[in-house]
Order: structure tokens, then C-alpha cells, then sequence
């Protein structure tokens, strides 16, 4: 039942800021605004539906080190996305055209903001994070990566599988080995912005206002990423799995996996 709730309360705020976003049709100040504040409201209803429901602090959003740990996650995403536009252009399908806009980058900043946060909330504080009490670290992962591919299908077949492979499998490590929500935030929000907001790509498929730069991708679909973006192409899932080992190794050295308990003792309140 806890899962269900946690679920519903991040839910509804990602939703209605969701449907605010739309509503502002890329209005710079409005998106800016709307995607902080869905940012910021999704952190806290989060914080409290888990001492509602759990009884306990929620250590996962806690304040101390939270700067620190979102700059680890914002330079470990944009290290890695600037690592797979690099070697799309070193094959020449990818190319800037000059510059974009200044307006699209700030708009850019909210929406991302609002998405990155709520995103992972959702798939690594309440389902990662609960699954993982029942079924251990590496169920958890096998159950909630492909999920997180499901969320993206609406843009094609093979972004989704692209997406579990290389974000989905990620992340979960990350928060594995980190234990707190900060570091797969900012990893996850410089990913998305440096795709959008600095290199000029689409992202997950959807079309967005202009980037710092006016960037071009052409080519094969496992080279490019194609219309979904380059988190298809093969260097985001070659990168992204790497880095999934990584940090599920460091998890491990941490003792920080957990491991699948026994059913007769694991309470059944989920």
C-alpha cells in the first residue's frame, strides 16, 4: 500500500506541473517557473509521504551534502553526453550550425529541472528504492530499468530498449551506491540538458525550443540515436551500461547491494 501511496502523491504533482508546462507552451519566465517549482514540490511531497507512510527521516533527500552530490551527478552526465556527441561527430553525423537562441536554454532549465526530479522520485526513490527492500538490489534493477524503458515508448520501440539500457540500469546503480537521491538527479538533469539545452538534439523524441547551439544529427539510428535523440545511439547504451558496472561495483565494495530476503520474514505492507 505504501508504494501505491508514495506513487500517487509524486505522481499527481508531476502530472499537474506536467500539464502546466503544456499549458505555458514554452513561455520562457512561465516554464522556467513552472518546471522549478514541480522540481521543488515533487522533493517535498515526497519527503512527506515517506515519513507518513515509512515513519522514518527520509534520508535520501536529505539537505546535508545535497549540493555536493548534485554537482558529482551534473558533471558525471555531462561528461557522459558530451563523451557520446563527441564520437557521433568524430563519424561526421553531427554538426552545429551556429548558435541558437538564449531564450530556449532558460526554458530549457525549468522543464528539465521539473522532469529530471520527478522522474526520479518516482523510479528510484519510491520504486527502486521499495522494490528493492522485497526482492534485493539486482531484482530491482532487472524489475524497474526496463519500466523506465516503457516510459519513454511513446517515441519508438527501440528508444525504449535504448533508454532501460542505458538510463534505466544506470541510475538504479547510482542510487545504489550512493544512497541518496541527489547524485541520479543532477546526472539525470545534465544529461537530458546538455542533449537539449546545449548541443541543439532532441531528447527522448520530443522536439524542444532552441539550444545554446544549432545542432544537427544525421545518419544511421544506432549511430545518431535518429529522431529519438542520442541517448539511441550506440555510445549512450555502450557508455551508459559501462557505467552501470561501475557504480554497481561500487556499490558492492560499499556493501551497499541488498540482498533478496526471505519471504517469511519481509513484511507485506509494500
Amino acid at each position: 500500500m505504501r508504494l501505491l501511496k508514495q506513487l500517487l502523491a509524486v505522481g499527481a504533482v508531476g502530472l499537474v506541473g506536467g500539464q502546466a508546462v503544456v499549458a505555458a507552451e514554452w513561455d520562457t519566465v512561465l516554464t522556467l517557473v513552472i518546471g522549478m517549482a514541480t522540481a521543488v514540490l515533487s522533493l517535498v511531497v515526497y519527503a512527506w509521504i515517506v515519513r507518513r507512510t515509512e515513519k522514518r527521516a527520509p534520508e535520501e533527500v536529505s539537505r546535508r551534502g545535497a549540493v555536493a552530490a548534485t554537482v558529482r551527478g551534473l558533471l558525471i552526465g555531462f561528461g557522459m553526453f558530451a563523451a557520446v556527441i563527441a564520437n557521433i561527430a568524430l563519424l561526421g553525423h553531427y554538426r552545429i550550425d551556429g548558435f541558437g537562441s538564449a531564450a530556449g536554454p532558460v526554458a530549457l532549465l525549468g522543464f528539465m529541472a521539473g522532469a529530471a526530479v520527478t522522474e526520479e522520485v518516482i523510479f528510484r526513490g519510491v520504486l527502486f528504492r521499495v522494490l528493492e527492500e522485497r526482492l534485493g538490489t539486482w531484482a530491482s534493477l532487472l524489475v524497474t530499468a526496463p519500466l523506465f524503458g516503457l516510459w519513454h515508448l511513446s517515441a519508438g520501440v527501440w528508444g525504449s530498449v535504448a533508454v532501460a539500457l542505458s538510463a534505466g540500469g544506470l541510475l538504479a546503480a547510482v542510487y545504489a551506491a550512493t544512497r541518496n537521491l541527489w547524485v541520479p538527479i543532477g546526472l539525470h538533469f545534465a544529461w537530458n540538458y546538455a542533449g537539449a539545452g546545449v548541443f541543439g538534439t532532441d531528447v527522448s523524441g520530443q522536439s524542444a525550443p532552441e539550444g545554446l547551439l544549432d545542432g544537427v544529427t544525421s545518419g544511421p539510428t544506432l549511430v545518431s540515436g535518429g529522431e529519438f535523440g542520442p541517448e539511441a545511439s550506440m555510445y549512450a547504451v555502450g557508455f551508459g551500461l559501462m557505467l552501470t558496472v561501475v557504480f554497481l561495483w561500487l556499490a558492492h565494495r560499499r556493501g551497499r547491494m541488498v540482498p533478496l530476503r526471505n519471504r517469511a520474514k519481509t513484511p507485506a505492507h509494500i
